[in-house]
């Protein structure tokens, strides 16, 4: 195998990547497909036997879900990260863990390129790219979709079914949706194709995660979600004893109840980091759940001005996650603040999931600051009234300042 010719693709089995995947060959590349499983629906033998069959010299099959979860997953739940106030960044969360990996492969195959299959409009070629620079300085990007041989020659699907008839590259069996789709564990996003009418409501045969709410059982399911540093470390379902400690099978079984009942849609036009608004649909049930037991247990443990502060930082790493920063130096020091912020985040938070709504019931902690005696009306408390006085007197010290100025100017 060439070293100076050899090329990681990021591969998923479809008719993109496989025409890219035979492109590169022709091109002179030794190419190593590499499949990411992060939880997506893929039949991955397959994917593979294909892929050799089509001329990779190699295919690495990496199961990420645990990594995924841990290491990439938890730390967005820390933050409470939500890009532009509603979407919890299932895609954006996933790249760096992802490409990561990627970059290991072309480290241990002396592989100078990595290759992918990110359309040059989107986000994804960002966080992939930024990625491999991070970890990997001195790596080459082949990215087909900005070079002009590639899209000069095929310009929309059809060109790309011509070249596969030619080549002999199995085409997909199915009628490909009228949208484009990417799914993994944390989940699944939908844009393009028929959604590019923001006016255009989305069809029901849409959603793949979630019930719609509508259609969600009559009868709320009851959880308590366990704490610590802030991370969920035990779910157990109150209504029939279920219990999951595993990081990874607990996040699937909230994907599982959220999803029964509906929980984690949301149909948003975002903008992207690269300057243009875009329209798209996301199904995020265990997130969802987790977004909103952390926000209140969070709140019950930690004080005001640490919140306020680490408040500011979660939107800050949210924008540096969905830009494709996370392994830049701004987004390493954000993550190290707010893990140092979650360090009395623990407890336990009980919540119902019903008809697409998570409704928190009640929490507790050993590291509370709620102190209902101080907080009561029923008692006083280590509590003197009569110091709200002074309090409220100083405060009220710039508002008649205000008052007085502005009666000046209306004379």
């Amino acid at each position: 195998m060439s070293e100076d010719k050899k090329v990681v693709l990021a591969y998923s089995g479809g008719l993109d990547t496989s025409c890219i995947l035979v492109w590169l060959i022709e091109q002179g590349f030794d190419v190593i497909a590499y499949m990411a499983d992060v939880g997506q629906e893929e039949d991955f033998a397959e994917a593979k036997e294909k892929a050799l069959k089509l001329g990779a010299k190699k295919v690495y099959i990496e199961d990420l879900k645990k990594q995924f979860v841990d290491e990439y997953i938890w730390p967005a739940i820390q933050a409470n990260a939500i890009y532009e106030d509603r979407y919890l960044m299932g895609t954006a969360v996933a790249r760096p863990c992802i490409a990561r990996r990627q970059v290991e492969v072309a480290k241990k195959e002396g592989a100078q390129y990595v290759s992918h299959g990110a359309t040059g409009k989107g986000n994804d070629q960002i966080r992939f790219e930024l990625t491999c620079y991070a970890l990997y300085p001195g790596v080459k990007i082949y990215a087909p979709w900005k070079i002009p041989a590639f899209f000069e020659r095929f310009k929309g699907r059809l060109d790309l079914f011509e070249y596969a008839k030619k080549h002999d590259i199995p085409l997909p069996v199915t009628p490909k949706s009228p949208w484009s789709m990417d799914a993994n564990l944390m989940h699944i996003s939908y844009e393009s194709g028929v959604l590019e009418d923001p006016k255009a409501h989305a069809p029901k045969s849409l959603y793949q995660m979630t019930t719609d709410p509508v259609e969600a059982p009559n009868t709320p399911e009851k959880l308590e979600i366990e704490w610590k540093n802030g991370v969920p470390i035990k779910v157990t379902n109150l209504d029939d004893g279920t219990v999951k400690a595993d990081s990874l099978e607990l996040f699937l079984y909230l994907n599982q109840v959220g999803g029964k009942h509906g929980v984690g849609r949301i149909d948003i036009v975002e903008n992207r980091y690269i300057g243009m608004k875009s329209r798209g649909i996301y199904e995020t049930p265990a997130g969802t759940i987790l977004y909103h037991a952390h926000q209140d247990i969070e709140l019950f443990t930690m004080d005001k001005e640490v919140r306020r502060m680490k408040r500011d930082l979660g939107i800050k790493f949210s924008e540096q996650v969905y830009n494709g920063m996370w392994y830049s130096p701004e987004c390493e020091f954000t993550r190290h603040c707010i893990a140092k912020s979650q360090e009395g985040v623990e407890g336990k938070v009980q919540l119902s999931v019903y008809k697409g709504n998570v409704y928190i019931l009640g929490r507790e902690s050993p590291r509370s600051l709620y102190n209902q005696e101080l907080v009561s009306f029923d008692v006083q408390g280590d509590y003197d009234p009569t110091d709200a006085n002074g309090f409220i007197k100083i405060n009220a010290l710039r508002l008649q300042e205000y008052a007085r100025l502005r009666s000046m100017e209306a004379k």
